[in-house]
């Protein structure tokens, strides 16, 4: 091959053009699908505000406080804890380990399945919560009553939130897009139903969301069956016994992944908290909401990215092949500071129609406009710090990732904001500086481990040790025949030897 046709890496590693090409195709391939995926939910939610709005304003506050806590209390946990199954399902997939497999989506499933009790009782004692807080009483009590209805949804996404990861370590995402697309295209027709036709007002909002989330669930179930993907998962290797056993170790990834997720996800909603307590909260927390909701559709984008690397990086690490995921992780990268470099130009381009878009208050108008563009370099920092993260998720280290947004975002971001905002009286932007601080700490950082402090031969190895907790009692005919070659290569003794002090403690060589 042609010295020109070679694309260096750190000055070490060359990739020629062809094997950057067809990561980047095959990436993009996973990431299209997933971005769409995130938007349909995200309209989704958008279309539930509406019908809310449509209601009355009283009900339009109580839906916004319930969804406020439901997304911080329950879906933010649920998501998070189902991130934990990323680098084991993708190794295990790249592995051709079919039973870690099927046994790591059954765990996950009961853990969720645990882990919605506490939830729903917080979801039960919302109003009693709320008002010890100091909530208006009839705000509350709309909230209390949405969220009580909401609770099926809980059981819902026990099942939704696993099989969207076991499916995309797996690289299967248009079919997930396309019953997305199913789901979602119900949601309209349910919300006129429950709120019009039967005139169930809020209820009836809550439980539309239900319904489509429901039929979500049904629609992927339907395709796993139907396309022989259930195949893979052996249902009887070992019975409950075997499925608790397992718990410990898959709560190892999934506690940090949690952490990680809700570190980063919770601290938007203390900016709408400290917007409160600026001068004019009214016009501060409003324009809060538009920034958010901004922020979260330009979210789908560089979530659906960090998903989509986590599995091609754990499919490859699995596969023995570290050459490959170090290029799939160096793409990504690139791809997201191009993403970002576009976020950057629209919100300092377009910040005016915008803000038009959502509100036609002055007050609020002009604070919208006055922190886009800053918003904009948020993006900057935040979508190659969030598929940094989804590169130590497949790297199996997401421990990494939650201590990185722990220092970043509240040692970091929180005082920055409070200084800022309060203490030199920069006001409203100041929150927002605090964020921009947060997400570059996050980004030094990221790559900081990603880039250098990554050894991507060990990562095989441990992939290979984490992949061989199940084989010793593998039931599926050929699922450890990816393993045979290399136990040939390298004894065990040999292997024990190089991954001592690694193995064990994932992240000893590459802590912040």
């Amino acid at each position: 091959m042609a010295e020109e046709d070679m694309v260096p890496f750190s000055g070490r590693t060359p990739y020629a053009t062809t094997e950057v090409l067809e990561e980047l195709t095959g990436l993009m391939g996973m990431v299209l699908p997933i971005t769409a995926m995130n938007l349909l939910v995200f309209i989704r939610q958008v279309v539930s505000v509406l019908f809310l709005g449509r209601l009355g304003s009283l009900e339009l506050a109580g839906g916004a406080l319930s969804i406020g806590f439901t997304n911080i209390t329950g879906y933010s946990v649920l998501v998070g804890l189902a991130s934990g199954l990323e680098p084991v399902c993708s190794q295990a997939y790249g592995s051709k380990n079919w039973d870690l497999l099927s046994l790591s989506l059954q765990r996950m499933v009961l853990i969720l399945l645990i882990t919605i009790v506490p939830i729903g009782i917080l979801w039960v004692n919302l109003e009693p919560i709320m008002v010890f807080l100091g909530q208006d009483r009839a705000i509350t009590a709309t909230a209390a009553t949405f969220c009580l209805y909401s609770l099926p949804d809980l059981l819902t996404n026990t099942l939704l939130q696993p099989l969207r990861v076991f499916l995309r370590s797996q690289r299967v995402t248009k079919p997930m897009m396309y019953c997305s697309l199913a789901a979602v295209a119900l949601h309209v027709p349910l919300n006129y139903a429950a709120v019009v036709g039967l005139g169930l007002g809020v209820p009836g909002v809550a439980l539309a969301s239900v319904l489509t989330n429901m039929n979500m669930v049904g629609l992927i179930t339907a395709y796993v069956y139907s396309s022989g993907r259930c195949e893979l998962m052996s249902w009887n290797v070992g019975g409950i016994a075997r499925v608790v056993s397992g718990l410990g170790p898959l709560l190892k990834m999934a506690v940090p992944s949690c952490a990680g997720i809700c570190l980063e996800w919770w601290w938007y909603e203390i900016i709408t908290v400290m917007a409160g307590y600026l001068p004019d909260p009214t016009t501060a927390v409003a324009a809060t909401g538009v920034l958010i909701q901004t922020t979260s559709m330009m979210y789908t984008v560089p979530m659906a990215l960090a998903g989509c690397v986590s599995a091609r990086v754990g499919n490859e690490l699995g596969a023995g092949n570290p050459h490959r995921a170090k290029l799939g992780a160096v793409v990504a990268l690139a791809c997201a500071f191009v993403i970002g470099a576009v976020n950057v130009m629209w919100t300092s381009l377009l910040k005016e129609p915008w803000a038009n878009v959502f509100t036609g208050d002055r007050p609020v108008r002009a604070l919208v406009v006055s922190v886009m563009p800053i918003m904009g370099l948020c993006e900057l920092g935040n979508c190659p710090q969030t598929a940094g993260c989804g590169i130590l998720r497949g790297t199996a280290r997401p421990a990494t990732g939650a201590r990185i947004n722990l220092w970043s975002f509240y040692f970091v971001g929180t005082p920055v904001a409070v200084l800022l905002a309060f203490v030199f009286e920069v006001g409203f932007r100041g929150l927002w500086l605090g964020l921009l601080s947060a997400q570059a700490a996050c980004v030094v950082s990221v790559l900081y481990v990603v880039m250098w402090r990554t050894d991507w031969e060990v990562e095989a190895l441990r992939a290979r040790r984490l992949t061989a907790v199940e084989m010793s009692s593998c039931s599926v005919v050929g699922e450890s025949e990816g393993n045979a070659s290399d136990e040939e290569e390298m004894g065990d003794g040999e292997v024990e030897e190089e991954t001592r002090g690694l193995i064990v403690d994932g992240n000893t060589h590459d802590h912040i």
